[in-house]
């Protein structure tokens, strides 16, 4: 067992740092080998079992290429079906469908009919007999049959599951052919269709071309037009040119009458001149003056009305120079609305220029607005409809060709061959019980570790609690507690053999107690636990053994007045002692027996009735105090923190408080309830790890390595 020394966290100047700990995995398998291993086993040993029940399968697999066709000339897009997700999806649905299916059902006779046993069974129910075992059977294809794609490749996997390897190429094959023979005649009723579409629409737009090409000419009869195309030999372009110019010109036209309207309102009354638009003001830069003039003339008025009456000479001034610009701006106005006018005029007499060219060119010079837009109405769908009509036309004689021979779509790029086993996969089975029993075991392992509540290694303990562990403290066989024939209880292991284990173990106690405060060495040393049968009595009588043997005067005090181990294990528990000396009775040099010249114990003495009205008394302080000057070292052996309440009370007198805890035993919970208790103050100086046994300590860390390693320093 490692029973090096320790120092406390809150005195490390380094800081913690956590690290991926190898050692600790090997020690956890090490732990529970057993259990993962026979997990293990077991789970391949099953395996093996299933395997040799198994009946294997065998899967063959053919592969399909969809092809693009050429492209047709019927269409005017790109074909862009390989691109779409759900195209592919369509075929691998194609290729599971019943019709496919029971083709390949028949074509294999793979359905079987049982022969009635009535041989004057009627035709209809043999039909449904037979009708049954087609369903039948293409159910069980289907089960047998998986269908994906390869990758984003253009090719399907056409693959069967059979017991036979021989037979599920064959049926492989089968739907493979199935599927290229729907494709043919799937695409032929198609074309087929189409071309029947085609040719009974042509009817329908040779008569709509006809009827609106004799709507043309009877229009242009009834209004005298003698042809009926352009009386100007003029190209589309410039015809286009022509329409743009037009446009163009009622734009204006529109644009200059909104001008005139505005100004007339303006003329009216109804509206200001400050709701002038910007484009009459950035157009007439001698209006934009004279607008400046009347404001700066308005400022310089309001100026002088501030400091003047109304009468002055200098307002009269400027009010006569304000109805001169306004005069002028009224003046300016004028001008304005007779440029606009002229304007608009103007521009009406160009879109009259135009509409006339217009009508010139198209053949109606003699028609009115209406009449045009008619005549250009019933030419524009005259021409629509020819071409609709050759564009049909077109495409029912691709049709036709197309419906005697379409190319092909998909072809087999790779028959299916004899397969070989696919179910069960030894390898894969084999593999996947090793894993899972492996997975098996190691959760149980961890099941095993969290169910066990207690602490087996110092590192638990000072993650959980934030407290040092001081020392660890073997299990003691008894066959080792005797010497020459005499056994002895184990705080005494120490004197017998002084570079033992224990001995090591409790000096280091000792040492970490001692620098638990370095400035201020604790002197008096409390010992408790959380339950009893930690063995806190065995480490306080140990510990003031070892403080004895360096020379130090030391007290050992049983304050556990209600089951006074120390007293009874040197002997004196019906001697006066603790209770008798705070009681009154006695005086404190009646009540120490000295064992040594530096060792004295005081036993717990009487029966008390009420143990925590004496421990926390005012003559109990006292005591302490007495003792402090008398001694060198105090440890004080008291009750469990968890049942009673005597070791709280005593935490507040001592130094520092021991914390015995019993190797993998107490419950986490309890250990750290009861140090919550009483770690006010830091009153916990450190953590003893009890009864540790070193063969199953050792696959917990390191303190099993360091017990082997250092062994030949130690003398049992």
């Amino acid at each position: 067992m490692n029973v090096g020394f320790q120092i406390p966290s809150q005195y490390s100047t380094e800081p913690a740092e956590e690290k991926f700990d190898v050692r600790a995995y090997v020690n956890f398998v090490w732990r529970h080998w057993i259990l993962i291993a026979s997990v293990t086993a077991l789970a391949f040993l099953i395996a093996l079992i299933n395997l040799a029940r198994t009946t294997p399968l065998y899967t063959a697999t053919a592969q399909v290429l969809l092809e693009l066709p050429p492209k047709n000339p019927m269409e005017s897009v790109t074909d862009n079906r390989f691109s779409n997700y759900s195209f592919i999806e369509n075929e691998l649905a194609i290729i599971k469908s019943d019709p496919l299916l029971r083709r390949v059902v028949l074509k294999e006779r793979l359905a079987t009919v049982k022969e009635p046993e009535n041989t004057e069974a009627s035709r209809e129910s043999q039909e449904a007999l037979q009708d049954e075992a087609v369903r039948q059977a293409v159910n069980s294809l289907r089960g047998a049959l998986a269908v994906s794609r390869s990758g984003q490749a253009q090719v399907l996997n056409i693959s069967i599951t059979s017991t036979d390897p021989a037979r599920a190429a064959q049926l492989a094959n089968a739907v493979a052919n199935a599927y290229f023979v729907n494709q043919l005649d799937a695409r032929f009723e198609a074309a087929k269709q189409a071309s029947g579409w085609l040719s009974d629409r042509l009817v329908e737009l040779r008569q709509q071309l006809r009827d609106s090409e004799e709507a043309v000419i009877k229009f242009r009869n009834e209004h005298g037009l003698a042809r009926s195309g352009p009386t100007v030999a003029l190209n589309e372009q410039q015809l286009a040119d022509l329409n743009g110019k037009l446009i163009a010109a009622r734009t204006d036209v529109a644009e200059k009458k909104t001008r005139v309207d505005f100004l007339a309102e303006v003329a009216r009354g109804k509206k200001t001149l400050d709701s002038l638009p910007d484009t009459f003001q950035s157009a007439d830069k001698v209006m934009e003056t004279l607008r400046g003039k009347l404001a700066d003339a308005s400022q310089r008025q309001a100026d002088l009305l501030a400091r003047y009456n109304s009468r002055h000479p200098a307002v009269v001034n400027v009010e006569a120079e304000k109805q001169d610009i306004q005069r002028s701006i009224a003046a300016e106005m004028q001008r304005v609305i007779q440029t606009v006018n002229n304007e608009y005029a103007l521009a009406q007499a160009r879109l009259a220029a135009i509409e006339q060219a217009m009508r010139e060119a198209t053949g109606q010079g003699g028609l009115n607005y209406d009449d045009s837009v008619r005549l250009r109405e019933l030419e524009r769908t005259a021409a629509v409809n020819k071409s609709l009509f050759e564009d049909f036309l077109q495409k029912a004689k691709i049709a036709e060709e197309h419906s005697t021979f379409r190319p092909r779509e998909a072809r087999i790029i790779m028959p299916a061959q004899s397969g070989g086993q696919t179910f069960p996969n030894p390898q894969r089975v084999v593999m996947m019980a090793l894993v899972l029993g492996l997975g098996l075991g190691v959760g149980g392992a961890l099941a095993m570790e969290m169910l066990n509540l207690g602490f087996t290694s110092a590192k638990q303990l000072e993650e959980l609690l934030g407290i040092p562990v001081l020392a660890s403290v073997n299990k003691m066989e008894k066959s080792k507690l005797q010497k020459d024939g005499t056994s002895f209880p184990v705080p005494f292991y120490q004197i017998h053999y002084p570079l033992s284990v224990f001995s090591e173990s409790i000096r280091t106690l000792r040492g970490g107690i001692l620098m638990a405060d370095v400035d201020r060495p604790p002197r008096i040393i409390q010992v408790t636990s959380t339950v009893p049968g930690e063995g806190k009595s065995t480490i306080a009588v140990s510990l003031a053994i070892s403080a004895a043997s360096a020379g130090q005067k030391v007290i050992l005090i049983d304050a556990d007045l209600r089951h006074p181990t120390t007293s009874r294990l040197f002997g004196i528990e019906q001697k006066q002692g603790l209770v008798d000396l705070l009681t009154g009775a006695v005086a404190m040099d009646d009540v120490i027996a000295f064992k040594s010249e530096h060792l004295g114990i005081m036993p717990a003495g009487s029966k008390s009735l009420n143990p925590p009205d004496l421990l926390g008394s005012e003559r109990m302080k006292t005591l302490i105090a007495e003792v402090k000057k008398s001694f060198d070292y105090v440890v004080i052996d008291t009750p469990p923190v968890g049942p009673v309440i005597d070791a709280v009370i005593m935490a507040g007198l001592a130094d520092k408080t021991i914390f015995v805890v019993r190797w993998a035993s107490t419950p986490r919970d309890r250990i750290q309830t009861a140090v919550q208790k009483i770690s006010v103050q830091k009153r916990v100086g450190g953590i003893v790890l009890n009864f540790v046994v070193q063969s199953r300590a050792k696959k917990y860390g390191s303190e099993g390595y360091a017990s082997r390693e250092y062994a030949k320093y130690y003398s049992e």
